[in-house]
């Protein structure tokens, strides 16, 4: 009885001090940067320019070219512009607030990139490893050869794929978004982004061929999903108590994780799509292919399945600005983040390049970043080393180095656009860099 009485005695008290804590961390959160702007001239920008580049963004909201936006610029760790505009849904008019939820999607990436170089840190893995050392299931992996409608060849690998060929997606794998070779069809057939967990997804992996020999072509992939399997195998957490206790909880994200919890349903943005036949933008359904973001069991994707708010996303990225530390929290060393920030390919591959093409011109692949190593080559404004990557849904962000300077632009639309809507990417840059004071 008293054994029992003890064990309820401490539970209560573990109980009392995880509520205290939580407690703590959303007091923090509520008060960590960014939360007010410091403005154009104190970032170091000029007035007209930030008032331009607000009005723009406006201007694409009242368009309609998306429901609604947050929009964040800051450098030397001063926000220039904090800005909301339009709706987060339109079937029931909620206002776009700063504390909005999104589907970052393939902005996951970058954070499983961050998990993944702590554990290198801690010397649980090299570059030069082979994936199959840590994922033991792809021992035997072959590549597609030659196929038809009729016959499919396979090929054996010339070498082992390399973990540093996983992390800028040239090691060969395919991912089903697109593509109609038998790769793709295959991830698509097995749904493996459906999976229910991370081990359902490599055993999908492990029987389907790469797309190419490793290293011959860059190609967005499975990759991502598989390097936070990585992290799950040699932490001996899962991937997102790894997350949690690691990145999210020491930088204060506290509402960044794989699902929405009930309390936060009436801040989850929703997507929408231009209705050509009713002239205006329309709420999509959420798609039954794949498990509910309202679902706390959903797969913990390293690639696509995070949501998060702007705050906590700024939050990251200044963290990466500041070379691995922010609040005093230490996630990375400056090493780690310049490796992560360097273009890793082959000298004659770039993004989107494979044995026949280079890719982009001035644009390679770091650690889960593309990377413009040459801004003259890309038609560029940004500084040499911006680094950047965006989501499905359209969220997107770029880091220069050159300025520790970020911007991060929040929406969720997918589909169909506005005929004549700009690239609101390139209108942000530009008006960006035009502004700058120096």
């Amino acid at each position: 009885m008293t054994m029992k009485t003890n064990r309820a005695a401490h539970s209560l008290v573990i109980a009392s001090l995880l509520a205290m804590l939580a407690w703590a961390g959303a007091s923090l959160a509520d008060e960590a940067w960014p939360q007010e702007e410091a403005g154009a001239v104190a970032a170091g920008f000029s007035a007209q320019g930030i008032e331009q580049l607000d009005a723009a963004m406006e201007k694409i909201v009242a368009d309609q070219d998306v429901a609604g936006m947050i929009w964040m610029l800051a450098k030397d760790g001063e926000v220039a512009t904090f800005e909301t505009a339009g709706l987060a849904r339109v079937d029931d008019q909620a206002p776009m607030d700063k504390d909005t939820l999104f589907r970052i999607y393939s902005m996951t990436k970058p954070v499983t990139g961050v998990a993944l170089m702590m554990l290198h840190e801690e010397g649980l893995w090299e570059f030069d490893d082979p994936v199959s050392k840590h994922i033991p299931e792809f021992a035997n992996l072959q590549v597609l050869g030659s196929y038809d409608e009729d016959n499919v060849e396979l090929v054996a690998l010339e070498r082992r794929p390399t973990m540093r060929e996983l992390l800028n997606h040239s090691a060969g794998f395919g991912y089903g978004l697109g593509g109609s070779d038998p790769v793709n069809e295959a991830f698509r057939e097995k749904q493996v982004l459906a999976s229910a967990d991370l081990d359902e997804l490599v055993n999908k992996v492990a029987a389907i061929p790469l797309l190419s020999q490793p290293g011959e072509q860059w190609y967005d992939s499975v990759a991502v999903d598989l390097q936070g399997y990585i992290v799950q195998r040699l932490s001996g957490l899962s991937f997102g108590e790894f997350l949690d206790q690691r990145i999210f909880s020491p930088l204060a994200m506290n509402d960044t994780r794989f699902y929405v919890t009930p309390e936060d349903r009436s801040r989850f943005a929703e997507v929408h799509n231009w209705d050509e036949e009713r002239n205006r933008l329309v709420q999509r359904p959420h798609r039954s292919d794949r498990p509910s973001y309202l679902d706390p069991e959903r797969l913990e994707s390293g690639g696509g399945g995070l949501v998060s708010s702007t705050h906590d996303y700024a939050r990251f990225l200044q963290m990466l600005v500041n070379e691995g530390e922010l609040d005093g929290a230490r996630i990375l060393t400056p090493e780690s983040v310049r490796i992560m920030r360097t273009n890793s390919l082959r000298d004659e591959l770039n993004v989107g390049g494979n044995s026949e093409r280079r890719g982009q011109p001035g644009v390679g692949f770091g650690v889960d970043f593309a990377v413009i190593y040459d801004p003259a080559a890309a038609n560029s404004p940004h500084g040499a080393g911006t680094y950047y990557w965006s989501g499905a849904a359209g969220t997107w962000f770029w880091i220069d180095p050159t300025q520790d300077m970020f911007w991060l632009g929040m929406i969720q639309a997918q589909g169909e656009r506005r005929p004549g809507a700009p690239n609101m990417r390139n209108v942000a840059r530009d008006i960006i860099y035009q502004s700058l004071a120096n």
